[in-house]
């Protein structure tokens, strides 16, 4: 079919908002790089905008020579793992049965699970139960209170129930248990689900550092975020002060923040193209069926 010229100057138009909200997007990336790889006085001279001004390295070495922040990232990478998978195996436990009309009680576990997505009993008496079950100062007080999302688990819910039941009525009938049946058809068929909700499981914990914040005091503890967050607070200086102490052998603070946050960025930056192929596919299935 022959395309016309209004359509390709729509197309045209389109592109162009694509790139230009895709640049948008990552400027601020770009520029904390440029920030972390230039040298002291450019920054304090505002000269940095995307590009790295007088290449420098010395934010990157303060940070990889610093003990605490490589032990917080791979004790964090430690933590997101074991998170993901507690939490996908605690989805599936929860979405599977849910989805058989057999099970009694299910219109009311729906409304429960339903409800703590409205309303929970609030940031204290959270605090009080982690504490009291003596898991402050410990890797599972930022695993055990996450361990289930309820919008997830509806979405996966949503995603098991739209496979065709006569698979699992064929299992049944070659003799397959329910969990056989899971393992050997459901889940196969679940792979760009399952990816794509570990991704935002995986994320969602990265990311987070308020829990950490109030359940942990132990430095060894401390997930990446968690370094950053006290990295920022602690490292406020005025460029008056800045200039006055500059050292052209040290980054400066606003250097090693930049090299920081960099540093915590990238490794979950490089799990998006192990996952790309699934994670696309699991949006437009969950966009499709529901």
């Amino acid at each position: 079919m022959k395309v016309s010229a209004s359509d390709k100057i729509i197309d045209g138009v389109i592109l162009l908002l694509v790139a230009a909200a895709s640049f948008i997007c990552l400027v601020p990336i770009l520029h904390l790089a440029a920030v972390s790889l230039s040298s002291n006085a450019a920054i304090l001279s505002n000269k940095v905008t995307v590009f790295p001004v007088e290449w420098s390295t010395l934010a990157y070495e303060a940070v990889f020579k610093d003990a605490k922040m490589i032990g917080s990232l791979f004790f964090t990478i430690l933590m997101v793992g074991l998170f993901t998978v507690i939490c996908m195996i605690m989805t599936i436990c929860a979405a599977y049965p849910l989805t058989k009309k057999k099970l009694r009680g299910r219109d009311f576990f729906l409304l429960v699970i339903v409800f703590t997505m409205f309303f929970s009993g609030g940031l204290i008496p959270e605090y009080l139960l982690v504490k009291m079950l003596k898991l402050t100062n410990t890797i599972w007080a930022l695993i055990l209170p996450g361990m289930i999302n309820a919008f997830y688990l509806i979405i996966l819910k949503s995603f098991f129930s739209s496979i065709p039941e006569e698979l699992e009525e064929s299992a049944r009938i070659d003799g397959s248990s329910h969990f056989g049946t899971l393992f050997r058809v459901v889940l196969p068929l679940s792979l760009p689900m399952l990816a794509t909700l570990s991704l935002f499981y995986a994320v969602g914990r990265w990311n987070g550092f308020m829990d950490a914040l109030f359940y942990i005091t132990n430095q060894d503890l401390y997930p990446i975020q968690l370094k950053l967050y006290q990295l920022v607070i602690s490292n406020q200086m005025s460029d008056a002060t800045a200039t006055e102490g500059m050292n052209a052998t040290a980054p400066i603070p606003e250097s090693l923040k930049a090299a920081s946050i960099m540093f915590a960025t990238i490794p979950i930056l490089l799990v998006y193209p192990w996952l790309q192929r699934y994670f696309i596919s699991g949006i437009m299935i969950g966009a499709v069926k529901g």
